[in-house]
């Protein structure tokens, strides 16, 4: 790429043929009426509000005029103080910034008889409306989500944290969509060190182009070949202003309305949002199911196969007698079955999914229902399997984002006790929990506020303490761990 000349002509030509075959690229040479001072701008259709080029721009450059048409100072400077109505204009030397900018939304002014440019603030594109994520609706609290918009995001989340500790960190990623990502932290809060990790792995980030924040999440993320997440990712805004105050990091890449935060650990999976806004003996409850319903996912299948296969002692007679009842006729041992329902249960959750919302509905609902009503009385199938199916399922649902690892999880532990029996499962659960404390997220320990060692690692566990007892923030993630509670407080509760 040439450098800039003093001469528009040449300018205007270097830049056209950079965007040679590029209809969207919109050029307009004009001369201010009072003076011989000959500008052009360039933007790009549909990325720009042409209302403020026409009127911001073009109008006060041609209708411009000075007392006695003196331009003998820096008339790029005149432009940028007397003339332009727009609020962000900047002053670019290099050729690459400047379409960096163009490429971005902006209007880039080129003056003749200078070799620098202007970059104008003209964003205009459409972007979606603020919505309620679909898949993390609440019964109480905002119903705001996140957009595709890095600025209307990092908006809301200055909307709930409105304070000057609160910093905003830019990077550009990708060689050749220079996606912007910006790195969110509360600064006083933050801890240092783990700053400094994200900053570097992103910055060790070498890919052609970034278009989804999943992109970035498998490049940071420890241990790449586990299950699960040691990257959380949310679409709510108030989600990720809680994560901040607790002195984690969040990550916003334009172009996606999913924000990741780290570091993340075992115990957030069992952790919604919604949790906060309600009282905590109610959310404690909600909670204690979910880490039942991770319980069930991962072991029903395993436990069902293994007391069928090698422990029938440990089963009670009448039930026993039941499940053999049902299994007659059936083809297929006890395992295979179990193979065969799950697989079919995740197919028809894919294909709900990626349907249309209310056919994708139906079609979960019916299928199963026929199916299974079908497999049954075709004696390919044995009932107790459709119910040890379902509840596995429905467990499942509980922990939405850890949808991956019980699927991994539930198959090691069914192959297992498919060989071994209970021995097998409780192998299965013995090398779950040393693979799940080896981990790390960011130098965090994965499995932290899991073991108790003071009466503060309670307080938001399992069980949600309430909020004025919770005056301590986790000690490695946060540098500052005082919470906004203060000892008054206290004293006034206990004199009510």
């Amino acid at each position: 790429m040439n450098k800039l000349t003093t001469v528009l002509n040449d300018n205007i030509k270097q830049i056209k043929d950079l965007f040679s075959n590029d209809n969207t690229l919109i050029s307009k040479a004009f001369t201010n009426k009072n003076s011989t001072m000959t500008v052009c701008i360039f933007y790009i259709d549909g990325m720009c509000d042409v209302e403020i080029i026409n009127e911001n721009i073009v109008l006060p450059i041609v209708d411009y005029k000075e007392e006695d048409n003196n331009y003998d100072g820096n008339k790029l400077q005149l432009l940028m103080e007397k003339v332009l109505y727009c609020g962000e204009v900047s002053k670019v030397q290099d050729l690459e910034g400047a379409l960096n900018h163009l490429l971005y939304g902006d209007t880039i002014l080129l003056l003749d008889g200078y070799d620098e440019i202007l970059v104008i603030n003209s964003k205009g594109w459409k972007t979606r409306a603020i919505e309620e994520p679909l898949s993390e609706t609440v019964v109480r609290g905002p119903r705001e989500g996140f957009t595709e918009s890095i600025v209307i995001n990092l908006s809301l989340i200055r909307r709930k944290i409105r304070t000057t500790n609160l910093k905003f960190k830019f990077k550009q990623i990708g060689t050749r969509t220079k996606t912007r990502v910006c790195m969110c932290y509360m600064e006083g809060i933050v801890n240092e060190q783990i700053l400094q990790e994200v900053e570097k792995r992103l910055d060790e980030i070498n890919i052609d182009g970034i278009l989804d924040s999943g992109y970035l999440e498998d490049f940071i993320r420890d241990e790449p070949f586990t299950p699960f997440n040691t990257v959380g990712s949310t679409e709510r805004p108030d989600t990720i202003a809680g994560k901040l105050l607790e002195g984690r990091i969040a990550i916003v890449c334009d172009g996606s309305p999913v924000v990741l935060t780290v570091p993340f650990i075992f115990i957030e999976y069992f952790q919604v949002n919604e949790d906060y806004f309600n009282t905590f003996i109610f959310s404690s409850i909600n909670r204690i199911l979910r880490a039942i319903g991770f319980l069930l996912a991962t072991s029903v299948p395993a436990v069902y196969v293994a007391l069928t296969t090698y422990h029938q002692e440990m089963i009670p007679t009448p039930l026993l007698v039941g499940i053999y009842e049902a299994r007659q006729g059936v083809p297929f041992p006890t395992v295979i079955e179990a193979f065969i329902m799950l697989l079919i249960f995740e197919v028809l959750r894919e294909a709900g999914l990626r349907l249309p919302k209310f056919i994708g509905q139906a079609v979960s609902i019916v299928g199963a229902l026929v199916l299974g009503d079908a497999a049954v009385n075709a004696s390919i199938i044995s009932a107790p399997m459709v119910i040890v199916t379902a509840s596995t399922g429905i467990a499942s649902f509980l922990i939405p984002q850890m949808l991956g690892g019980l699927l991994v999880t539930r198959v090691i532990f069914l192959i297992l006790a498919s060989f071994l029996g209970l021995y097998g499962y409780i192998f299965g659960i013995i090398g779950l929990f040393i693979h799940l404390m080896s981990m790390k997220s960011f130098g965090v320990p994965y499995m932290l506020n899991t073991t108790i060692n003071e009466m503060k690692d309670l307080q938001d566990m399992t069980v949600r303490a309430p909020w004025w007892y919770m005056n301590y923030r986790v000690d490695i993630i946060s540098k500052n761990p005082m919470r906004k509670m203060k000892e008054s407080l206290f004293r006034r509760r206990d004199r009510t």
